[in-house]
């Protein structure tokens, strides 16, 4: 298997731009297939998981040509999609998987979404469920993994409650309840990310949407639209995270995007201590952007518990591995759907972090790691998973000797050039 030497560095400074948003990406992309006409996104992220979509969509009959990061989509309309004859493949990506369910279960055909080993492992009973409930039939195998057999009918809008706060099931039940007669509610006990609501209504949908609720009258019909993707926060934020671990550093990240509901990684790490400035602030199809400016210092660390958890749940491992830096270490709770990512994140962090000497005390639904360490090299194994060997990426950068990371390739889930963005800014 292959492996990247991760040495140790003095500073990272600099500007950039991180790839487009990966959710966006999958939205747009998705939505642009259900209009009418032909829709452009520009900045459409280059990750692997954005590509899956694409190519599941020209597999129902899509047709999509992309120039660089120029995504043309000519869209099917609403009833358009094709079968396929062949598996759906979401590779390694949740959100293809599930809000693909929400696009196929409305559609008169069988279909079978597949998934490589990693995604055959992570649940999919919370997102069959309410689409049964809409009128799908669905099978997947023990009734809650990958491959999920979806034979499409007539939907009806229901009322559904999240139980689990998830921004790709409240999705899902949206796509469907796009294609569904009558009207879908959809509650939530935690606020999530809202780029299906603003991607809905930029695709020109009309919802209502409360402060926890979002109503969805079905049947509407969509409109191609010209649109640009702003940065991906999430990938950005392993970025920040290297600057925070390095004295003198200074980095500025422009058009990253800035939504409400995506930010409250950027409070935690304020409140922490880091020195941040938010400039150039613009509003692109009802997403904000701006660029982010950053500086090292030294950080105090705390407790990161409560609600707000699962609006940072992928920002989660790069916080972790700035915990032996900070005064106070950094300890994370109610995070128990870190176990059922890409791989099991609590327990991957833990595992690595120690072989690089850290203190870590491993909970169910999180983890506590110890300030004021000092970090040496060590042979880091991700799992495979993208944004576990970015965060081990994060800690190396500050340890004593180089380190040696297991399938650095796996980065390419979500942020294909990261290490050679990360090489451009560093000085070693």
């Amino acid at each position: 298997m292959a492996r990247r030497i991760l040495y140790p560095a003095r500073t990272i400074s600099g500007a950039a731009s991180v790839p487009g948003d990966k959710s966006i990406s999958h939205r747009y992309a998705l939505l642009a297939a259900l209009a009418e006409g032909t829709s452009q996104i520009r900045n459409f992220s280059p990750a692997e998981d954005c590509r899956r979509t694409l190519a599941c969509l020209q597999r129902l009959g899509v047709r999509i040509v992309q120039q660089d990061a120029t995504v043309n989509i000519v869209g099917a309309g609403p009833a358009g999609l094709r079968p396929s004859w062949r598996r759906l493949d979401a590779g390694n990506s949740g959100t293809t998987a599930r809000l693909l369910a929400g696009v196929l279960a409305a559609h008169s055909f069988v279909s079978v979404v597949d998934g490589d080993r990693s995604l055959r492992r992570r649940p999919m009973r919370r997102v069959i469920e309410p689409l049964e409930r809409m009128g799908a039939r669905i099978t997947a195998r023990e009734g809650d993994f990958l491959p999920m057999e979806i034979a499409g009918a007539p939907l009806r809008g229901i009322d559904y409650e999240l139980p689990v706060p998830s921004a790709q099931v409240k999705s899902a039940v949206l796509l469907a309840g796009l294609l569904a007669d009558g009207i879908t509610t959809v509650t939530e006990t935690v606020r999530t990310r809202d780029h299906t609501e603003l991607a809905l209504a930029e695709f020109g949908a009309e919802l209502e949407r409360g402060e926890r609720t979002i109503r969805l009258l079905g049947r509407q019909r969509l409109q191609a639209r010209q649109l640009s993707v702003p940065g991906d926060l999430s990938s950005a934020v392993f970025l920040l995270a290297a600057a925070l671990v390095l004295p003198g550093s200074s980095l500025t990240l422009h058009g990253v995007g800035l939504n409400p509901t995506r930010t409250a990684v950027l409070d935690v790490l304020a409140g922490m201590g880091a020195p941040m400035r938010i400039s150039g602030l613009t509003v692109q199809h009802g997403e904000l952007a701006g660029d982010i400016s950053i500086e090292s210092a030294g950080l105090s660390g705390g407790k990161i518990a409560g609600p707000h958890v699962a609006q940072m749940i992928d920002e989660l491992p790069v916080l972790a591995a700035l915990g032996p830096y900070t005064e106070q270490g950094i300890e994370i709770r109610d995070a128990r759907e870190l176990r059922v990512k890409e791989s099991d994140r609590i327990a991957v962090l833990a595992e690595n972090l120690r072989r690089m000497g850290a203190r870590v005390e491993e909970f169910p639904d999180g983890l506590r790691v110890d300030g004021r360490t000092r970090l040496h090299g060590a042979e880091l194994d991700p799992a495979g998973d993208h944004r576990m060997a970015m965060a081990c990426a994060v800690a190396a950068l500050g340890a004593e000797g180089e380190s040696r990371l297991r399938d650095p390739g796996c980065v390419a889930v979500s942020f294909p050039n990261f290490f050679e963005l990360l090489d451009q800014l560093t000085t070693r």
